[in-house]
């Protein structure tokens, strides 16, 4: 706890140094007094806090959680990368789990520093009114990617949320809402409840919505499709999920459809589906983190793919691609074939290409599968929307289902209805090929208190069989198995005393 949440050093904005005096800051350097003084240090600052969301919405952040599940299966060749994890054998000393624990408090603690001086700023008036406008957007989007840690803290390292566990003690995670580095560990704060969380990411969210739509009355520029800053849509989209994941369905529903009635976002149609994955673009994206070939950051991608087309970590399970019919359009962009060399043989073998890398990011002749990060997608909305209401409402979940299959199947007959169990199984298999390879797997199965069993069988081609890791080969998790909520790291619980005792069931 000591390093992840409370010692925070502050970016370096130049990097001209000099150690002339031992006793100055290095030239260039800001430190806690002065890093925050105009209009122009707020917003370089306010750049960074993007970069950290690109990182927390790509790579490593979004992989884990589906190698985890039952969609894809390791191979001989990847060198045990997240095999741990894959094979369902970990403990709360893998540093997978302190990587992205650390990076939210991280990013949390540069959050709370910003905005305490940001409203200091404010109130001694260091602003003029047209600064402000600036000002007050920056704030709106800082809390929004505040709730974001919390999030994805609240959705890895949390147990399901259900009225039981909301107000039982130390089933949350710690909130830190001030910026307060020390090495008091008395200071630190315990796990609270998972409702005075959410109740805190609500409050943000509610703050970051109000903002944005306030700046969005001057300047709408940026709510449209690939927008590259966060716009109050991107709002309505987080609190749509979260609303979901807590059982909250007639609010996820009305948060849903507020994205998607708006007018300003429209579904990818069958025949740009492959420019959405490919290139980045989309009328579908609400928002799109920024890359360029100098501002690249993590990939997805890469796990899923060698550089030479010869090698991947880990693979598409042939129950996976079973999911998708004929003319679904998905399965051409989602999948191909590579020769993967295992002990100087090949071996044909379909691999998951979802993220094939976007050629105006390729830096090299090799590709190094970087895609921009695509966190919030009219699909997933139109996905939220229908299972919110299948179970009050089949005609309009069927409305949704259908408006989706109508632009990613060739042919799909728009006349199919379904009803009760069958339209839920629906809703949820067609979430399943949508959000394929984005971090949604392990959640959707945990709130539907849903168990798995890893295929281990390649009809496609049996030699694909003997290449898959052996100790991830038919992993099963039980309904409500403890894997389904990742351990607090050890090294948090050892550093805080107020953590004692708070680890989570199973570990």
């Amino acid at each position: 706890m000591k390093k992840l949440i409370y010692v925070f050093s502050l970016i370096t904005l130049a990097f001209s140094v000099s150690f002339c005096d031992m006793n100055k800051l290095p030239e260039g350097t800001l430190d806690d007094e002065t890093a925050l003084q105009s209009l122009n240090d707020c917003e370089r600052f306010r750049n960074n806090l993007y970069l950290n969301l690109k990182g927390l919405t790509n790579g490593a952040n979004v992989y884990l959680t589906d190698l985890q599940a039952d969609e894809f299966q390791g191979t001989v060749i990847n060198g045990n990368r997240s095999g741990i994890i894959h094979a369902g054998s970990f403990s709360s000393k893998d540093g997978e789990f302190e990587g992205l624990w650390g990076s939210c408090y991280s990013v949390i603690s540069s959050v709370n520093y910003y905005l305490e001086k940001v409203d200091a700023l404010v109130e001694k008036g260091a602003f003029d009114e047209a600064e402000l406008v600036q000002i007050n957007r920056f704030i709106a989007e800082a809390k929004f990617v505040r709730a974001y840690c919390y999030y994805m803290l609240t959705d890895r390292f949390c147990e399901p949320y259900s009225a039981e566990n909301a107000t039982a003690a130390n089933k949350g995670v710690p909130v830190v809402k001030q910026y307060h580095p020390t090495g008091d560990n008395t200071k630190y704060p315990a796990r609270g409840t998972q409702q005075a969380v959410y109740d805190f990411i609500n409050e943000d969210l509610n703050d970051a919505l109000t903002g944005l739509q306030a700046f969005e009355v001057k300047d709408k520029s940026n709510v449209a499709p690939n927008a590259p800053y966060l716009n109050s849509y991107a709002v309505y989209a987080l609190q749509a999920r979260i609303a979901l994941n807590k059982g909250e369905k007639k609010v996820a529903l009305e948060l849903a459809e507020k994205v998607i009635k708006s007018g300003f976002f429209r579904l990818a149609k069958l025949d740009e589906v492959q420019k959405m994955w490919l290139n980045d673009e989309a009328d579908e994206l609400i928002f799109r983190p920024f890359k360029s070939k100098e501002e690249l950051g993590g990939s997805i991608g890469i796990t899923y793919q060698g550089v030479k087309k010869d090698a991947a970590d880990y693979i598409p399970a042939s129950e996976t691609m079973a999911l998708f019919d004929e003319g679904d359009a998905r399965f051409p962009i989602y999948f191909t074939k590579f020769n993967l060399i295992v002990e100087g043989e090949p071996v044909p073998a379909f691999v998951f290409q979802k993220f094939p890398g976007n050629p105006d990011l390729q830096i090299t002749s090799e590709p190094n599968y970087q895609n921009m990060s695509k966190p919030f997608r009219l699909s997933e909305l139109y996905l939220i929307a229908a299972e919110a209401c299948a179970e009050s409402d089949s005609d309009l979940a069927n409305k949704y289902l259908k408006d989706l299959r109508v632009n990613r199947i060739k042919g799909y007959n728009a006349e199919s209805t379904y009803k009760g169990a069958a339209l839920i199984s629906e809703i949820r298999l067609e979430r399943q090929r949508e959000l394929l390879g984005e971090g949604f797997r392990l959640t959707d199965l945990r709130r539907w208190g849903l168990g798995f069993t890893r295929g281990t069988k390649h009809p496609e081609n049996t030699d694909v069989e003997n290449i898959i890791m052996p100790n991830g080969k038919g992993l099963k998790y039980q309904p409500g198995d403890h894997r389904y909520t990742w351990p607090i790291p050890s090294a948090e619980i050892q550093a805080n005393p107020q953590m004692k005792g708070q680890q989570n069931p199973g570990y």
